[in-house]
């Protein structure tokens, strides 16, 4: 990292421009501290993040998580590097991208979630358990269990709310949703990394608040179905 801040001070110099030293400084060892190993507490703040947001974006959390450690914006731990690899960016951007457009049409979220419930808890449980299990296998399966339960958390209460907008006609309210599903997962990532502490803090709120809308949903689509049902069964004695 040292090396490339040089090559970005020569570069300024070449093209005119010339920071004086207390800037070249300032800016240099701040690059060098975005490549420092992540303490403890980020580390797990991080594993917690990753479990989570997968249960919203599976997808973008792996892009977005290795373009950061390409550019040295996190210090990825060991277990996290491969998503770094071209091959791990490509599919995971074309993966990212359908699912961007997908996410936002009605029925069409909601078949996407089913499908990829299977897929989004494994996958937070195993992201966290790279995050943390480089160097313990019992760190490993606490971090698995604690993504797990995340990712699980985050899905269910994604797949319910998406469950109930769609008994609306209306298309916006997929689209906003949507929306901040991916503000979320951006700024989990980023507060994680910066702030891991009040990251915790701040996770333990919304998990609780997750699981009380969560339950609200569930008794509300219930009720929704239950309706359906009665109506058509009305129908047909009419018949």
């Amino acid at each position: 990292m040292e090396t490339l801040w040089l090559q970005l001070v020569q570069f300024l110099h070449f093209v005119g421009l010339h920071p004086d030293a207390s800037t070249a400084v300032t800016l240099g060892a701040g690059a060098i501290r975005a490549s420092d190993k992540l303490d403890l507490p980020s580390l797990l703040a991080l594993a917690a993040a990753l479990g989570w947001a997968s249960g919203f974006r599976l997808y973008a959390v792996v892009f977005i998580t290795g373009i950061a450690g390409v550019f040295d914006w996190i210090a990825l731990p060991q277990g996290l590097q491969l998503l770094q690899h071209p091959a791990m960016l490509g599919a995971s951007g074309v993966m990212l991208f359908l699912e961007f457009f997908v996410d936002k049409i009605p029925g069409l979220d909601s078949l996407w979630d089913l499908v990829h419930s299977v897929i989004r808890i494994p996958a937070g449980a195993a992201l966290a358990a790279s995050a943390l299990g480089a160097d313990s296998g019992t760190m490993a399966v606490v971090a698995a269990l604690m993504g797990g339960t995340l990712a699980a958390t985050s899905q269910a209460a994604k797949t319910t709310t998406r469950a109930a907008i769609n008994t609306s006609p209306e298309p916006f309210s997929n689209v906003m949703a949507s929306l901040v599903e991916d503000g979320l997962v951006v700024g989990a990532v980023w507060l994680a990394t910066t702030h891991p502490l009040i990251f915790g803090l701040v996770l333990v709120v919304v998990v609780v608040l997750m699981w009380v809308v969560t339950w609200l949903l569930v008794k509300f689509l219930k009720a929704v179905f239950r309706r359906v049902s009665d109506f058509f069964s009305g129908f047909q004695k009419v018949a």
